[in-house]
């Protein structure tokens, strides 16, 4: 039954719930109006044969020093006003002595049958007349014969020395046509009432599921691979409708944006990796053109060709390393010194050219991080900034930064061309280059600010590029997590001679862009 009900629409669903609900509103109504209004008439037919018997019998106690037959004459008197009838009184008399006076002696004196009468039926009517005279006294319902039950109150008078049993008994056939009027009020009305609820809540839960209805048949058309239909709800929808509106529409600017960007990456990735196949394939048709190629000829296709391999495999790890970091497993949390962390990678980084190496004060704290990958972000934003300064007095600086709420802040910032405003939020997406007058073979892939970024989001952090008055560019990497363990006093920045007193090897080629592939991948296989 419940895999039925689920099969059927909204519309049909909210017809069933609110049919059964009001079914079950009007059954309860109408047992409650049923029997309070039973329970009622019942105490009304109590009142009125409890006042008549007790009537009957001052009437009787007034008849004092007769004998039993004069007081069944005046009884009888007394009765022949009240006569009987199918809703009126029913008034008896049991005199010992003389018998039975009853305004209705059919229902108290044994009788033959009549012409058109069955023995049984009339013998059981005989039945009924004895029970009724011979019964307990009291308030009680007992069956009349061709009356019907009736509520009937008796009691035993005393009068002359006789024990007189009198009655009074109201047909209960009141009550029965006020229930059946009920009944059949309730019939008509809840009839009308659930045709109405019928048609109130199809028409209701048709206008809830219109909106459900266009969004499947939207639904449908991106199943088919159009991404352009969008939920229009009307200004009259309901405010849950326009929230869902509002979700779809969004979800679908997400998918938009989501496949507009799986499209370039591949694109862009298909290209950069078509230009050292094609290279290589160059250089291999070049030297099997010739029959007996010169030992230089070969070393220069083989250098050549394994640089492209090299590059290539670089550009595989970039596009493996951000595939990864969307995953659960992407980093592996430690705390980390952050002191001693940073002077181990800003020794490192300095050998990545021959700069104005500066390194800013670094607060006394641990941060909880994947070391590894945090190192890896580090470098791509030194690397950058070493490409794109002047050797030997270009600036590379590193500043960490302790923010009071529980960050930190690594900022890179050189004193190179700088990058156009413009160009600051997209100086992070995949395969950008700022510098469109460099090639691919001058410049890197345009991953290495897209891996910082995986790696900041990674963490729960951001980064982001920041203009600057000064000229020159600032990259900042943001991550949660810090905790400080005291202050030191800052020292001044260090320069490369502090360190080494040797000459910085030479920088390696320039990446055309703004984010250079990393030259230090320890995670990156």
């Amino acid at each position: 039954m419940s895999l039925l009900i689920a099969r059927v629409g909204i519309r049909w669903r909210l017809v069933a719930w609110v049919t059964g609900v009001l079914l079950a509103v009007l059954a309860v109504t109408f047992v409650v109006v049923y029997e309070s209004t039973g329970a009622e008439l019942r105490a009304q037919v109590d009142h009125d044969v409890t006042g008549d018997v007790a009537q009957l019998s001052q009437a009787l106690q007034g008849m004092r020093s007769r004998p039993p037959r004069d007081l069944a004459v005046s009884i009888e008197l007394y009765m022949r006003a009240q006569p009987f009838a199918a809703t009126s009184l029913l008034l008896f008399a049991v005199i010992p002595g003389y018998g039975t006076v009853s305004n209705h002696p059919e229902s108290v004196i044994s009788l033959p049958p009549d012409a058109d009468e069955l023995p049984a039926q009339q013998a059981r009517e005989n039945d009924l007349g004895r029970d009724m005279l011979t019964g307990a006294t009291g308030l009680t319902t007992r069956q009349v014969a061709d009356v019907g039950p009736a509520r009937f109150n008796e009691r035993i008078v005393r009068v002359n020395g006789l024990s007189v049993r009198v009655g009074a008994g109201e047909p209960l056939a009141i009550v029965t046509r006020a229930q059946r009027g009920i009944l059949r009020s309730f019939s008509i009305a809840g009839a009308l009432a659930v045709l109405l609820a019928l048609i109130a809540s199809y028409l209701a839960g048709a206008s809830v599921s219109l909106p459900l209805r266009r969004m499947a048949r939207v639904a449908a058309r991106i199943d088919d691979g159009d991404l352009d239909p969008r939920m229009r709800p009307p200004a009259t929808a309901a405010s849950e409708v326009r929230v869902l509106a509002e979700s779809f529409n969004h979800m679908l600017d997400r998918l938009s944006e989501a496949f507009a960007s799986q499209k370039d990456f591949i694109a862009d990735a298909s290209h950069e990796l078509r230009t050292p196949l094609t290279v290589i394939a160059g250089q291999l048709e070049v030297l099997a053109a010739q029959d007996a190629p010169e030992p230089d000829e070969v070393r220069r296709v083989q250098r050549l060709v394994a640089a492209e391999i090299a590059r290539t495999s670089r550009l595989v790890d970039d596009m493996l390393l951000l595939a990864r970091s969307e995953r659960h497993d992407f980093l592996h949390m430690r705390e980390v010194e952050l002191e001693p962390f940073v002077d181990e990678l800003w020794t490192a980084a300095r050998m990545s050219g021959e700069r104005r190496f500066e390194l800013g004060p670094v607060p006394r704290a641990t941060l909880t991080a994947d070391p590894d990958r945090l190192a890896q972000a580090l470098r791509n934003l030194i690397s950058n900034a070493v490409e794109h300064t002047q050797a030997p007095q270009g600036l590379v600086r590193l500043d960490v930064e302790a923010l009071a709420s529980g960050h930190v802040r690594f900022v890179v910032s050189d004193d190179g061309p700088g990058i156009d405003p413009r160009q600051l939020e997209r100086v992070f997406e995949r395969f950008h280059r700022t510098d469109s007058s460099r090639n691919r073979r001058a410049g890197g892939a345009g991953l290495g600010l897209a891996i910082v970024r995986a790696i900041a989001e990674a963490h729960g952090g951001r980064a982001r590029a920041v203009l600057t008055g000064s000229g020159g560019a600032r990259l900042e990497l943001e991550l949660p997590g810090l905790v400080e363990v005291g202050h030191s006093p800052e020292p001044p920045p260090r320069s490369p001679g502090e360190r080494r007193r040797r000459p910085l090897a030479s920088a390696p080629g320039p990446t055309g862009q703004r984010r250079p592939t990393p030259r230090s991948r320890p995670d990156d296989r």
